[in-house]
């Protein structure tokens, strides 16, 4: 069997193993429920894969009539209500106002009839009702929204649904639409699709006097599945249920604890899995009607009619999974018997995708399967994943390792952000607005795209940016030539003793701080402050550092401080390429193969402690002050239109005493990188600014 085959078996296997492992400690179980449905895919949806779609709609301003007609006279004063989808009036199972509204407390209690299907159903109470929406008084249907939901299941209110599992109004007419009437207006809209039956009832009414007025248009939010183009409909179903505190009060705080024993990075995503997980009012709805996908695995028994016996099902034994209900027989049966009378049938249903990713971090730490390993690398250090499925992959992942081993799966969360178009719009392939990455990867190269994938902040949404990786691949090329040069210097060995010039030692102690940083920086999951701590120190590097030490370590001032050169040089080279081989790996391995032994992401991480020794009491402020000394040398040379190779007769260095005493101390680097053929002066005069003033040659 190859290997793919293999790891795929074994995924099915424990996504089985520990669905089995919920239905036995009561944690998984089956109801005949209200379901959000969706009627292209003809799947239930969970909570978690809902979004909202501004989409347009009307208010139908409607009557329905008191059923004591004597008390109010004639057949009885109307009851208005407004409602978008006069399609489920034929659902209606009663009418609902706020228990403190005064101008429906009367009404409370009695009957009232539907138009067109006169049905009579009740008027209640329950304090959802919004007196400021419409009229104030609400129709409860089974089921148009899922606060119909709520109010069905808290008043104990009848089911009667209206809409099929394809989207459509059933072909019969309903039992509870007796008269005469009722049942000729349901025949016109049986069978037609619910837009369809929205018109044709709207028709209805207002050829029957019960429509006030036109329909008023509007737009409003409607649930939508994330991957669906239709509304959904909620249907009643028999489903799967994993519980997960949407029911139960306790297990909620259990996983709210969860989410506070984690460490986020950024912290303040913690509040979106806290208002998740606040905010749910089911359990986890995990069984899907699909073709692929894990099987359900569990067989019932078919009883003397064939009808499966529910309540009883047959599990297989943790030894024979994974199994396919479809192609496989429960223990004690044969094949022949499968869907017969006294027989059995397989769960005919597959479990949604989250219920096997959310075993991610067992699978790949072969739970059941390799003991040994799973004890050492179980519960994993760090979960990295999109910000926008913390309710989805990251809280399903919590409640299967809380529900199986009474703890988090890891220790860390970090959470990314989107991709955003240059209209900063997010990308995916639902929009098709994706850019694939090969054609950048073979323009720019690896290293730029991944550059430029590390300017995203941890949780912050990053935009498409070509300007980025334009940069991060000259940043590239600078690193393969600087260390080119540095290389061509023979700076080669790492020999802290040979470290002997102020500048030199200026240079290492800065460079300690920029390692410092950058390992806080990652310890704290903020890779793009450590980008930012070493690019930075990088281009002063390249750009001073190598420019003020180049005389020197061509020999120009004697052996020793040739010596002192290479060797911070050396360091230097080594330190800096580690920092960078996490966002630039081709070229910083490129350059690690030249003269070291190994691979770079082998080899330790950079520590200051080992920049120490050659630092000794090195003050990074002296490199700080020998740059801004030697921008300004730049500076005139620039405003005059002279050659930066152009010499100077003299110079004179002005400014704040503590940085002229700094800059004089590398004077001699300063003068031959400057091109300094005379005098050279060090004044202080108390200003805020270091300034530089020249004489030319004659």
């Amino acid at each position: 069997m190859r290997a793919a085959d293999r790891a795929g078996r074994a995924a099915r296997a424990a996504s089985q193993r520990a669905f089995l492992r919920n239905l036995g400690r009561g944690e998984a179980y089956q109801a005949e429920a209200p379901t959000l449905w969706d009627v292209t895919f003809r799947t239930a949806v969970a909570q978690a894969e809902l979004e909202d779609r501004e989409r347009p709609g009307a208010y139908h301003r409607i009557a329905f009539h008191t059923v004591d007609g004597a008390a109010v006279g004639g057949r009885g004063e109307p009851v208005w209500i407004e409602t978008t989808r006069p399609e489920l009036i034929p659902a209606c199972v009663a009418l609902v106002a706020h228990p403190d509204d005064e101008r429906y407390r009367a009404l409370v209690g009695r009957t009232v009839r539907s138009p067109l299907f006169e049905v009579e159903v009740p008027v209640v109470a329950h304090e959802l009702a919004e007196p400021d929406k419409g009229s104030g008084i609400a129709m409860i249907c089974t089921f148009g929204d899922l606060t119909d939901v709520v109010w069905w299941r808290e008043l104990s209110l009848p089911t009667r649904p209206v809409i099929g599992w394809d989207g459509r109004l059933l072909p019969e007419v309903p039992a509870w639409i007796s008269a005469e009437s009722g049942r000729r207006a349901y025949a016109e809209i049986a069978g037609r699709t619910a837009h369809a039956a929205k018109q044709q009832v709207a028709t209805l009414l207002a050829a029957s006097g019960e429509l006030d007025g036109e329909p008023r248009p509007i737009t409003h939010p409607v649930k939508f599945y994330e991957k669906g183009d239709k509304p959904l409909e909620i249907v009643t179903t028999r489903q799967w249920y994993i519980t997960n505190g949407g029911r139960e009060p306790a297990l909620r705080e259990a996983l709210l604890e969860r989410g506070r024993q984690l460490a986020w990075h950024p912290e303040y995503m913690r509040h979106r899995y806290e208002s998740w997980v606040g905010g749910l009012n089911g359990d986890w709805l995990i069984s899907r009607q699909r073709f692929f996908g894990v099987p359900i695995p569990l067989w019932y028994q078919l009883d003397e009619h064939g009808e499966p016996l529910w309540d009883d099902p047959i599990a297989p034994d943790e030894s024979r999974l994974p199994i396919d209900p479809q192609a496989d027989c429960p223990p004690g049966y044969r094949e022949e018997q499968r869907g017969v009378p006294g027989g059995f049938v397989g769960d005919p249903d597959i479990m949604d995708t989250w219920a096997t990713s959310s075993m991610s971090p067992q699978i790949a730490s072969r739970w059941e399967r390799d003991p040994d390993l799973f004890a050492r690398v179980y519960p994993m250090d760090l979960r990295p994943q999109g910000h926008d499925i913390i309710r989805t992959w990251l809280f399903s992942s919590v409640v299967r390792a809380h529900l199986e081993f009474d703890a988090l799966p890891w220790s860390h969360a970090a959470l990314s952000g989107w991709i955003l178009d240059p209209d900063r719009k997010k990308m995916s392939k639902s929009k098709g607005n994706v850019v694939t990455p090969m054609g950048l990867l073979e323009e720019h190269g690896s290293d730029a795209v991944r550059y430029w994938a590390a300017s995203g902040r941890p949780g912050t949404d990053t935009a498409f940016d070509v300007g980025q990786m334009k940069i991060g691949r000259r940043l590239a090329i600078k690193i393969l030539n600087a260390s080119k040069f540095v290389l061509g210097l023979g700076a080669h060995v790492n020999d802290a003793a040979a470290v002997t010039n102020p500048l030199d030692q200026a240079m290492l102690a800065s460079l300690g701080e920029v390692v410092d940083r950058a390992t806080r920086a990652f310890d704290a999951y903020d890779y793009t402050r450590a980008l930012e701590a070493t690019e930075t120190f990088f281009w002063t590097f390249c750009d001073d550092y190598l420019e003020l030490v180049k005389d020197r370590a061509y020999g120009g001032r004697g052996e020793a401080e040739a010596a002192s050169a290479h060797a911070a040089l050396a360091l230097a080279l080594s330190v800096q390429l580690r920092l960078f081989a996490p966002f630039l790996p081709f070229a910083t391995e490129e350059v690690w193969s030249w003269w070291q032994q190994g691979s770079i992401h082998r080899a330790v991480w950079p520590t200051s402690e080992e920049l120490t020794a050659a630092a000794r009491r090195g003050d990074p402020e002296v490199l700080t002050a020998a740059s801004v000394t030697l921008s300004a040398l730049r500076k005139v040379k620039s405003e005059r239109k002279l050659s930066m190779r152009a010499e100077l007769a003299s110079a004179v260095v002005r400014g704040p005493g503590s940085e002229v005493t700094r800059a004089q101390t590398v004077e001699p680097d300063l003068r031959a990188a400057g091109r300094v053929r005379g005098d050279f002066a060090f004044e202080a005069n108390g200003d805020g600014v270091l300034t530089v003033d020249v004489t030319l040659d004659d």
